[in-house]
């Protein structure tokens, strides 16, 4: 996606890890106007897929996941990283985290996934696809059908695309970056 890569080149900022800070417009500071022509490509790769759900894990999916909402016309589902007294009966995976660097649990309200569900997984960034293989998790716990991933932006050097789309899960990333380092990134195209 064109706009989307531009964006990423004016102003993304590359720092020591391999971590790309797309905080300016994407998940620090979000730009609704690129979220809605995100949300609209997304629309257009998954439209015959009959979706009912988004599901995203917090926070950084929320916004991208909320606009394509609109654009579906379906609820969004936010995956919880912290388990609050308010939520009892849960689906609960875990997923180890790039850049937490850490393994923590992520919790799913029963109610509100269930085997009628078609789910369209929806994350800012696919790197090692810990994340993505979590909420697939989920999808399966509750029974749901998993009707694939939209990506924001996916690391094509790291293992996740590759590990995720062996699995036999469908992933549209909007970006793929091939390589970045200090003279700039390569995307693929």
């Amino acid at each position: 996606m064109k706009i989307l890569e531009e964006r990423i080149e004016k102003d993304g900022k590359l720092i020591e890890g391999n971590i790309l800070l797309v905080d300016k417009f994407l998940n620090h500071q979000m730009d609704p106007f690129l979220f809605l022509e995100m949300g609209l490509e997304l629309k257009r790769l998954f439209e015959d897929e009959n979706i009912t759900k988004i599901l995203t894990i917090e926070s950084s999916g929320i916004g991208i996941s909320c606009v394509a909402a609109l654009t579906f016309g379906v609820p969004v589902l936010s995956a919880k990283k912290n388990k609050a007294k308010n939520l009892r009966d849960c689906y609960v995976t875990q997923v180890a985290s790039f850049t937490r660097g850490g393994v923590y649990d992520v919790f799913v309200a029963r109610d509100y996934l269930n085997p009628d569900d078609r789910v369209l997984i929806i994350d800012d960034f696919l790197a090692e696809g810990n994340a993505l293989l979590g909420l697939a998790d989920i999808v399966k716990q509750s029974g749901a059908t998993l009707v694939g991933a939209g990506i924001a932006i996916e690391k094509a050097f790291q293992a996740g695309g590759e590990r995720v789309r062996n699995m036999g899960i469908r992933v549209e990333s909007l970006a793929i970056i091939e390589s970045m380092n200090d003279n700039g990134i390569v995307f693929r195209h």
